[in-house]
Order: C-alpha cells, then structure tokens, then sequence
C-alpha cells in the first residue's frame, strides 16, 4: 500500500514560503537544526532557495486568494483546449481577455503585499504577471505557481520554450498546492478594546507615509507621460504618413487624369486616321480599276 503521508519537506517549505521575506532565512536555519537528527531532512531544508520578490508575490497571491489562482488557471487550461480550434479573430480576442485578466490580477497581488508592508516596483509586477501568463500558457508552469513554492518568476511563449529549472524549491513542489492561507476577517460579534495612546512617532509615520504616496503618484505619472510620448510620437509618425500618401495619391490621380486626354486625343487621331486609310484603299481601288481599263482597251487595238 502506498504512503500517503506528505512530503515532510514539502509541508516544511509550505510553511516557509508563507513567512514574509525577510524572515525566510532565519527560520529556515533554524527548522533544519530542529531536524537535525534527521540529516537528509536537515539537509534538504537547509538548501530551500529564498524567493524572488516577484515570485514571494506570487507565493502570496496563491495563499491568500486561491479561488482567484484556480480562475486564472481555469482560463488558461480552456484557452489551451480551445487554441486548436480558433481563428485568428477569436485568438485575438481571447489574447486580449488573457492579458487583461493577469494584469488585473496583478494589481491584486501587489495590492496585498502592500497590506504586507511590500512595495513592488513596475519590473516586479511586470515579472508576476509573466509568471501568471506562463501558467496560462503551459501545464506545468500552472502546477508551479499552484504549488505556492516559486523561488523566481516564470516566462514562456506557449511555444514549448518553459524552463523550471530551479523555479521551484523542490522537484517534488509539481503537483502540491499551497495550503491557502487567507487573512481572517474580523468577528462582529467582539466589540474591539479601544485605547487611546498617543503616538510619538505619529507626525513622522504621517510624514513618511505622504512620501510614499508622493513618491507613487510620481511613479505613475512619470510612466503616464511615457506612454503619452510613446502614444504621441506614433500620431505624429502617423500623421506623417498619411500626408505622403495623400500626396502620392493626388500626383497619381493627375498622372491618370493626364493619360486620360492623351488616350482620347489618340482615339481621335485614331479615328482620323482609320478614315483616311479608308479613302486611301478606295483611292487604290479605283486607280486599278482605272489601269485594268485602260489595259483591256489597247489591247482591243
């Protein structure tokens, strides 16, 4: 009969990539001489790999909202069956629904590392959401991310170009889930203990905090003005080229109107000249009527 106990490693690392980031190596050093009796147990923990940023984020988004992972991941496993039988409008479309369902749930994520006390950078949730594409796009990047043990983002095409090589703590992570781990939602039923205690260091918090949000709304804004330029420039190039093509437009149509006249002045002289070639055959003809005639006539002498 087969084991069906878990994986004592796996049920250890679903623990420690729960933990925020910062806390990952210290308690990882000291669940490996916890189990330390146990050395290849002590010895696989102590080679558990901290995560990236991006794929902590991940880590998270699968433990605190699974029901919104297994959505994602329920859309890419139809799009995947449905490819096959698509055309090139409806591949469109379902690409355009792909990509705005990874960055929605992408500012998902980011928002609750933010209630981590984690601030993501453009680059970080860029990579979070190539790692939600990836498991859109390919069977075992999805089983990685449900796995909730990712130690870097993931990138494929679709193409069959997906490397897990060292994606995950552990080979065995393919096919774990993380066990979901949502913040608990307060009970009505207690009336919270109110206490008024001034703050020391509230001027300072309130300082930094309008800096951080400072410091956001900049961020934003300065990748707004990106794109308006990037949006802007390809008007102008745009515009540019209509231009010429207008351009080029009108000189054909006056080239077209030109060979117009020219091919009717030709059929006219077309005309002309049909008709004097008609009174020119004529002419022949009467002139060796006129020969034969004459011929006939001294040679009755």
């Amino acid at each position: 009969m087969p084991d069906s106990r878990p994986d004592p490693l796996l049920e250890i690392a679903d623990d420690l990539y729960a933990l925020p980031l910062e806390d990952f190596t210290p308690a990882r050093d000291a669940l490996a001489k916890e189990h330390k009796a146990d050395k290849e147990l002590a010895a696989a923990i102590k080679g558990l790999r901290k995560a990236s940023l991006a794929a902590w984020v991940v880590n998270l988004l699968v433990r605190r909202d699974p029901d919104q992972v297994d959505q994602v991941l329920a859309v890419g496993e139809a799009l995947r069956d449905a490819q096959e039988n698509l055309d090139a409008t409806q591949l469109r479309e379902f690409t355009k629904q792909r990509r705005q369902l990874t960055a929605s749930v992408t500012t998902a994520a980011r928002r609750m590392a933010r209630e981590e006390g984690v601030r993501t950078t453009q680059s970080v949730a860029d990579q979070v959401e190539a790692t939600l594409t990836a498991a859109m796009l390919e069977p075992d990047a999805a089983r990685a991310v449900r796995s909730g043990l990712l130690v870097t983002s993931l990138s494929a095409t679709g193409l069959g170009d997906l490397d897990l090589t060292g994606a995950v703590a552990a080979p065995e992570a393919l096919g774990f889930t993380a066990r979901a781990r949502p913040v608990a939602a307060p009970d009505p039923t207690q009336r919270p203990q109110l206490h008024v205690v001034p703050d020391p260091d509230a001027d300072l918090k309130a300082r930094k905090a309008a800096d951080e949000r400072l410091a956001e709304a900049r961020a934003v804004l300065k990748e707004a003005e990106k794109e308006h330029r990037a949006a802007r420039r390809s008007v102008e190039k745009l515009q540019a080229r209509t231009l010429q093509l207008q351009s080029e437009l009108d000189e054909l149509r006056s080239r077209v109107a030109a060979q117009e006249d020219a091919l009717e002045e030709v059929d006219d002289e077309l005309g002309e000249a049909e008709a004097a070639r008609t009174e020119a055959e004529e002419a022949v003809d009467e002139a060796k009527a006129e020969v034969e005639a004459a011929r006939e006539a001294r040679d009755g002498l």
